[in-house]
């Protein structure tokens, strides 16, 4: 008898098609969240259940007993909004899709870069709207971004990869903080220099780029106080987790001019976006695209698939987190 899964979201067709054909596989063809009393519905009917980044699974939604599920196989490589001290407690494996969406990723954080520094969010808006008035040498007057310091927060396969598009695109100097010690080929070839605090990269950066793990451990990692170290020329990029930012702190930091702008993708509670970063003109706000192109989300699917499949088989779990 084939494992009885179940997938939380619409998935890429292709990927899709496997599940049901080596699973016993239920598909969201709605497309429609799971509630909590679902989540808790399923961990008694499935022995897979393959969320997403966008679902919430606390403590509250994992039943005492009586637990049929087995895995979550996570489609995404933040695995935050899963409880993992539940699911080890009740037996339960977790696998996540990591390094298939790098290089996506590390274009929307020079998008939104780009899109911030230049106005362009300002300039299409205006144009929209049929507000725009011709070509003047005052208008929509930008910020250079060729020759300028990035500073990068968490410096693993997407950091990096932000960090060499940086330096090769654009000549931009780089600097880092990283937890841990990190010098290889990449770093050397793009001259970056790792300095010991996020404050000393805050402090130097015209430009800085959140690419650390989500959770508690950084949570409100970028706080009033680390706003405060910034320049009040430098613009924030996240394309992290949204709780590694305090958001009503940016944006009181947004509203005094503490910093000139930020570019987000991710968001503290989303799909919920703050009003107060919905009205500023100085914020791009993109939702939550990181991975949004055909090639990394048919990956991420066969990655999810292939943890799937090993696990099942009795075999190791290539991504297995839990």
């Amino acid at each position: 008898m084939k494992p009885r899964v179940t997938v939380t979201r619409r998935w890429p067709a292709k990927v899709e098609k496997l599940l049901t054909e080596r699973f016993d596989a239920v598909l969201n063809a709605g497309d429609v969240p799971l509630t909590p009393a679902d989540f808790a519905t399923a961990f008694r009917a499935y022995d897979a259940i393959l969320p997403t980044v966008s679902d919430r699974l606390p403590a509250s939604v994992f039943p005492p007993e009586g637990c049929r599920t087995s895995l979550l196989a996570n489609f995404g490589v933040g695995f935050s909004h899963i409880d993992v001290a539940a699911a080890r407690d009740r037996g339960i494996a977790v696998t996540n899709t990591p390094g298939v969406l790098t290089d996506c990723t590390a274009d929307i954080a020079m998008s939104l870069l780009l899109l911030v520094a230049r106005r362009a969010g300002e300039g299409e808006r205006q144009l929209r709207a049929g507000a725009w008035k011709g070509w003047c040498p005052t208008h929509l007057i930008g910020t250079k971004v060729s020759g300028k310091k990035l500073g990068i927060v968490g410096m693993g396969r997407i950091g990096k990869a932000t960090a060499s598009r940086a330096h090769f695109g654009f000549g931009m100097d780089v600097v880092f903080y990283n937890r841990s010690k990190v010098d290889d080929d990449e770093i050397r070839l793009i001259s970056a220099r790792q300095l010991p605090s996020i404050e000393a990269v805050l402090e130097e950066s015209d430009f800085v780029s959140l690419h650390c793990p989500g959770g508690a451990e950084n949570k409100h990692l970028i706080d009033e106080a680390r706003l405060s170290v910034m320049k009040p020329t430098a613009f924030l990029i996240n394309t992290a987790r949204g709780d590694v930012i305090d958001e009503t702190a940016l944006i009181h930091a947004l509203d005094k001019g503490v910093i000139a702008g930020a570019g987000l993708d991710v968001y503290a509670d989303e799909p919920a976006v703050p009003r107060g970063l919905l009205a500023r003109e100085n914020v791009v706000l993109l939702p939550h695209l990181g991975s949004a192109t055909t090639e990394t989300r048919e990956a991420m699917g066969m990655k999810a698939l292939e943890n799937l499949t090993a696990f099942f088989e009795g075999k190791p779990a290539p991504d297995r987190v839990v």
